[in-house]
């Protein structure tokens, strides 16, 4: 007896995007690699903000407690006719099943759709995602008269308890769901096609592997590839595909006549040669600008759809960590100091009382990626004017170390297209952030969390132990970023000196 293949709304939008992934998502879950622990964190964050979402209708009917497909189909029938707001209600019709975030009354006898997203704009897959709940309300006979979008207004700012009808702006997107409906029953049909066959369809790789969302499946398709392919080419990935699809994957292999901007010339000249380009004058000049002591600085921060404290708006950047390495000379043994904040309290005013006890008023700031540093500074001083003309001192003096790398003044094969300080570091030097417990900042700001139980996820705050091991990994990691800055600048200053 051939099986009955269910499409939900995530396996149609996973369909939209690749085919091959939908395939997986209904044939071989089990062989899709599991989220990480930072995944998980903003999977919870949108759970949250779903939860928020239902307290602009408190005499909602919440169906998302129901664990069983049949009885929440079945829950769900029972009481439209109650006509009242259901969060998370169901329904199905043929292959297709769906649920709705907010299903509300609208008139006699229709309802109006709304979909939560912890986004802060209108994108392309919410208006898929929409059409396929209409359709398969209106096909399963719950008539639905508009459509909206409720997403986070980044314009709010909390004062007291957090205000849902503040927090959320409520956009009709009736109009770009229908356009977007026509050919949905196709789309479906090829769905559905593609799901019952006994092995995925062949599908090659492009854009569409991390647009709209990163697929959890690229490594396992993209495996063929050389190290240096043509996908780390800079800029768009627009000439990259046109490469693909003309049979050339190493960058090492592009004809010399193929049009390249000036920075893939470089990747090019560098892919052959194996060699680093370097431009020593304006190295020089980068260096030489330079005024001692160095103060090699960066920060980490984190930022949430709900706002943690008094006056801060979603999203909004707050920085809870700082390192600092002091150089007097290029080869003098650098001071280290920095700051993590402790508890769940807002970390910003304390974190700037003992930043400015470390920098002195002469030496230039060396960071990497000048404008997060200089935005995260401007918003401090906004936020807290006594400290205002302190940082506008200090902006001045912000040297960025990105720059040489950014305009390809050195680049090296082996940095991949990228100039991020995770890259370049290991290209420059012989050291890398590889094995590191924490290696990226969306790492950091999820563990900061995590560890001072200041953002409601719904789990358990960590035991003494897990808290102190994760405190060590954070100041290790901030550390490795201005230290590391140290070893890049002075492999440079060997380049060129």
């Amino acid at each position: 007896m051939d099986r009955k293949i269910i499409i939900s709304k995530s396996k149609y939008l996973a369909g939209l995007q690749c085919l091959k992934y939908l395939w997986y998502q209904v044939n071989a879950r089990e062989e899709i690699p599991e989220p990480g622990f930072t995944a998980q964190f903003i999977f919870k964050q949108g759970l949250l903000v779903s939860e928020y979402a239902k307290k602009l209708y408190p005499e909602g009917i919440d169906l998302g407690k129901i664990g069983d497909l049949k009885e929440q189909l079945v829950k769900t029938s029972e009481l439209l006719s109650e006509r009242k707001p259901l969060f998370e209600a169901s329904c199905s019709f043929g292959n297709v099943y769906s649920r709705a975030d907010i299903l509300v009354p609208a008139d006699i006898d229709r309802w109006d759709i709304i979909e939560v997203k912890s986004s802060t704009q209108l994108k392309e897959e919410h208006i898929h995602d929409v059409s396929f709940q209409k359709y398969c309300f209106d096909k399963a006979g719950v008539k639905i008269r508009k459509c909206y979008l409720a997403n986070i207004n980044n314009q709010y700012i909390r004062k007291g308890d957090i205000n849902p009808g503040e927090l959320f702006k409520k956009t009709d997107i009736t109009v770009e769901v229908e356009e977007i409906l026509e050919g949905i029953e196709d789309r479906i049909e090829e769905i559905l096609e593609i799901a019952a066959r006994q092995s995925p369809p062949e599908i090659f790789i492009g854009k569409h592997c991390d647009e709209p969302y990163s697929c959890p499946l690229k490594d396992r398709c993209w495996r063929f590839l050389p190290d240096n392919h043509i996908f780390n080419l800079y800029g768009n990935k627009d000439k990259a595909t046109q490469l693909y699809n003309e049979g050339i994957l190493s960058i090492k292999d592009i004809p010399d006549w193929y049009n390249l901007t000036l920075k893939q010339k470089i990747q090019l000249e560098c892919a052959k040669t194996e060699k680093p380009k370097i431009n020593k004058s304006e190295i020089l000049k980068f260096i030489n600008n330079l005024e001692y002591p160095l103060y090699f600085f960066d920060f980490e921060t984190f930022s949430t759809a709900i706002p943690l404290y008094e006056g801060v708006k979603p999203y909004q950047i707050i920085p809870f960590q700082y390192s600092i390495h002091i150089l007097d000379t290029i080869d003098s043994q650098p001071r280290h100091y920095d700051f993590l904040a402790e508890g769940a309290e807002d970390p910003r005013e304390e974190l700037l009382l003992n930043l400015r006890k470390q920098i002195d008023e002469t030496g230039s700031i060396i960071v990497y990626y000048e404008l997060f540093e200089k935005g995260v500074l401007k918003e401090l001083a906004e936020t807290f004017p006594d400290y205002s003309q302190w940082i506008d001192s200090i902006l001045t003096r912000i040297v960025d170390l990105y720059k040489p790398f950014g305009n390809f003044h050195y680049y090296h094969s082996s940095q991949k297209g990228s100039a991020s300080v995770k890259n370049v570091l290991p290209a420059i030097t012989d050291l890398s952030y590889e094995g590191m417990e924490i290696a990226d900042g969306m790492a950091a700001s999820v563990y900061f969390l995590y560890i001072c139980g200041n953002y409601d996820t719904g789990e358990s705050c960590p035991a003494k132990e897990e808290v102190e091991k994760v405190r060590k990994s954070l100041i290790k990691y901030c550390g490795m970023d201005t230290g590391g800055m140290i070893h890049i600048l002075r492999a440079l200053v060997k380049e060129v000196v």
